[in-house]
């Protein structure tokens, strides 16, 4: 029982930054806001990767591209496991979405992924459209269980596919390095479950990459809250949901007002589940001088 949870927590850190979980609104109010907002929006790219450690031993690395441009964006990213977790159960995964940019904020119109495990490979397809599923695929098919919560049409409104989610577009005109980049809550569809992420702030930190980034993070509490297409009974969901104690650590893209995780934590029965970047170079629209954090 202890190694599916540990399995599932990692998995959920995971999906922070590689295979995906928000936009500090949801697609259908960036909409609805869109004719407020200025037309021209700062660019920019980051290139990170990551690595992902469990009780301090290393269990994981991926990679992660997010482009951001006036009117669209794509992010590609890519995962495995290695060092340890590959003697227990080898794993590999890819993902990517792409949206429009509406008046600042991220909209997303497409998602796709393939996990492969030692056991089966997974493939989730996903389009959307303002806010709303409007098709998806996933193979193999979720096994019907009597103890899961259904899933209906209204669990496929008004959300975020999980790695859109993972973007977090920060409003207004101050520093989007603030408490407010954690005033939120994402509602994800990632194929199989609804869930919600609420975030809290908790603080602020200086973080450094080993190539690239240094400067300021915000610390956002995050509680794990399952809606529909879970089994309330796995000893995974009840761990996850009793969780106060994880974090993710945002930083920028760029001159942009997007965030994107840097760092997440999240215990587990055997040690900190850690997924921590190694790389994280922005590339601003502009090479202008600059006295603030370090890009490159």
């Amino acid at each position: 029982m202890a190694w599916t949870v540990v399995r599932s927590a990692v998995g959920l850190a995971a999906a922070f930054g590689l295979l995906a979980v928000g936009s500090v609104q949801s697609p259908v109010q960036a909409q609805g806001q869109a004719q407020g907002q200025a037309q021209g929006q700062a660019q920019g790219r980051v290139d990170a990767r990551y690595a992902v450690t469990l009780g301090g031993v290393s269990i994981g690395k991926g990679a992660w591209v997010v482009d951001i441009s006036e009117s669209q964006f794509t992010a590609a990213a890519s995962g495995a496991t290695s060092g340890l977790l590959r003697v227990l159960s080898t794993g590999q995964g890819s993902g990517a979405s792409r949206g429009y940019v509406v008046g600042g904020n991220l909209v997303p119109a497409s998602f796709a992924a393939s996990v492969t495990t030692d056991k089966k490979t997974e493939e989730i397809r996903m389009t959307l459209g303002s806010g709303d599923v409007k098709d998806f695929s996933i193979m193999p098919p979720v096994q019907p269980d009597d103890e899961r919560i259904p899933l209906t049409d209204a669990h496929r409104r008004a959300v975020t596919d999980p790695m859109t989610g993972s973007l977090v577009r920060v409003p207004g005109a101050g520093s989007p390095l603030s408490p407010l980049a954690c005033q939120r809550t994402t509602s994800v569809f990632d194929g199989r479950m609804r869930y919600d992420l609420k975030f809290a702030y908790k603080r602020m930190e200086q973080v450094k990459a080993e190539k690239g980034y240094e400067g300021p993070a915000v610390v956002c509490a995050v509680y794990f809250v399952p809606v529909a297409g879970f089994v309330p009974s796995r000893p995974a969901i009840k761990y996850l949901v009793a969780q106060r104690e994880m974090e993710v650590w945002l930083a920028p893209v760029g001159t942009t007002r997007v965030l994107v995780p840097f760092r997440v934590a999240i215990p587990t029965p055997i040690g900190q589940g850690v997924m921590v970047a190694t790389q994280f170079i922005t590339s601003p629209p502009h090479a202008t001088a600059s006295t603030g954090p370090k890009t490159q």
